[in-house]
């Protein structure tokens, strides 16, 4: 799994220029999350590649209310490729999907938690990476499977949790 065009790749686009004045290396830092996140959660099997978007709250909220039909800005969105097609090529790589996350709000969410946004950012690819992967927390059992699943994924990363923070509870996934 890694960021060179294999079928587990991470392309990272950057949209929104603050996320480079904070954060050294955006581009690895995604890559690292997502990566982690797919191999302790599956394996290095054939999971397609994964674009994140790192954007603002401008273009979240349009994201937001064009797939979720919310007029507000979110830190973080997931959009699953859903299934892969019949018929398609055992060698041609099918998406996983994308990931978005806001940067004013992910920021304010991360001074709020106490932690560095480079952290927190992890914390979100991490939680978007496994909607990607047909997770969720809508019910309490699912949320507390999720929610384990984030902080082994985080341990791995050498990331631990906030010490203010609350579980990412609100659904995100875009159909």
């Amino acid at each position: 799994m890694d960021g060179d065009g294999s079928p587990n790749s991470v392309e990272v686009v950057v949209e929104a220029e603050p996320w480079r004045s904070v954060l050294s290396d955006p581009e690895a830092l995604c890559r690292r999350a997502v990566e982690t996140a797919i191999g302790l959660v599956v394996g290095r099997g054939e999971i397609g590649p994964v674009t994140v978007l790192l954007t603002d709250d401008a273009r979240i909220r349009a994201l937001n209310r064009s797939w979720r039909g919310e007029d507000s800005a979110t830190d973080v969105l997931s959009f699953p490729s859903g299934p892969r097609p019949p018929g398609l090529p055992a060698e041609e790589p099918w998406p996983l999907g994308d990931i978005a996350v806001a940067f004013e709000t992910a920021a304010r969410d991360a001074r709020g938690s106490g932690r560095p946004l480079s952290d927190h950012l992890a914390h979100l690819l991490v939680h978007g990476t496994l909607h990607l992967l047909g997770f969720d927390h809508e019910e309490p059992e699912e949320a507390e499977r999720m929610e384990a699943l984030e902080r082994r994924i985080l341990a791995a990363l050498g990331i631990e949790p906030a010490p203010t923070e609350e579980p990412i509870a609100a659904p995100e996934t875009a159909p």
